[in-house]
This record gives C-alpha cells, structure tokens and sequence, in this order.
C-alpha cells in the first residue's frame, strides 16, 4: 500500500468540545486541510459501542423491534439494536440488548460485522451479531422506549431492506451480509 495512503494529511491547531452529553459529545477542531487551508472540522464523539443482533431460529424466522425514532421523525422496524459502554465486553451488552428489547436469549453468538457508521462526522463504531440456538421469554425495555416486536421469515426482511422499506444501517448491513453468509452455506 502507498505510504501516503496511511498519513494524515489534516493538522489540528486547536481543539474545543462545546457540548457534552452522557451519550455522546461535540467537538469543534480548528484545523489545516489536506491542502493547507484553514478550516474547522466538527467530530461527534459516541460513549457507546453500537450493538446490533439479527436473532435466527432453525427455520430462518427472526424477529425485528418497531419504534418512533426521534432524529428521523419516522417509525422505524429494525434489528434489536442499542449501545454499550465500553468497558463492558460488546457480547455481553449485545445479549442485554436482545434480551430487553425482544425477550429473547441465544445458546450460539456469532460476531458477523465491525464498522463505523458515518466516519465522516462520527467515531460512532458498530459491532453486529448472529444470535441463534433460541429461547424465549418476555421483553424487558427501558423506560424511554415504546417497541412492537415482529416475528418474520428471514426472506421476508430481506426484501423490506431490498425495497427501501427498512433504511436502519444496522439492519441493512446485518440483513446483507447474512444473506451472503446464508447463499455460502456458512449460516
């Protein structure tokens, strides 16, 4: 790989945070751009890891979670997702999740996908999961969240995402590469 490739071109003069929050914070960089103009550079910082789990049972059945999504100002079905902290192990916060938000607990966990998921504007990182070997029970969410959780065939969510209906990043990613790891015969 081109040694220029992996240098930062981008020089930081001064950096301020101007707003902090529990989940996340917002700072404000004066800086010298790749070509060395002046310019600034604003970065959200997320205290949390985002966590995401497509639930699978034997025959391919899963189960979304439905809710109002305040920044979008659209209702929104998607993967059972949520936030860790980041000195708790992800798989750990990644069952909390599941368990919260669809009652649902798994014997077999498969990490499938780590990203970043706007590394223009964010650090937000990702980490995705298969959950299957499943149990039920009922749903525990937090106090702030007003969910519907839906039983579906894998094939059937696959072709919300492949429409434009679910437009989640979690889900599409997730929802995508299972799909290819199911046509490899590797899920």
């Amino acid at each position: 790989m081109d040694t220029n490739q992996q240098r930062n071109p981008w020089k930081t003069l001064k950096s301020e945070k101007v707003y902090d929050s529990p989940w996340i914070g917002l700072t404000k960089h004066d800086v010298l751009n790749p070509n060395g103009n002046p310019g600034t550079y604003s970065v959200v910082h997320f205290k949390n890891i985002a966590l995401g789990v497509l639930p699978l049972d034997e025959e391919y059945n899963t189960w979304i979670v439905g809710q109002w999504r305040y920044p979008i100002n659209e209702y929104s079905w998607e993967i059972p997702e949520g936030g860790g902290k980041r000195d708790v192990p992800p798989i750990d916060s990644a069952k909390r999740e599941l368990l919260e938000e669809t009652g649902i607990t798994a014997g077999k966990w498969t990490k499938v996908l780590e990203m970043y998921l706007s590394n223009s504007a964010s650090d937000e990182f990702c980490i995705l999961y298969i959950a299957q070997d499943l149990t039920f029970g009922d749903a525990e969410p937090e106090d702030e969240e007003e969910l519907v959780c839906r039983k579906l065939h894998f094939d059937e969510l696959y072709k919300m995402v492949e429409d434009g209906e679910i437009t989640d990043s979690l889900t599409v990613a997730i929802v995508l590469k299972a799909k290819i790891l199911m046509l490899e015969g590797r899920i």
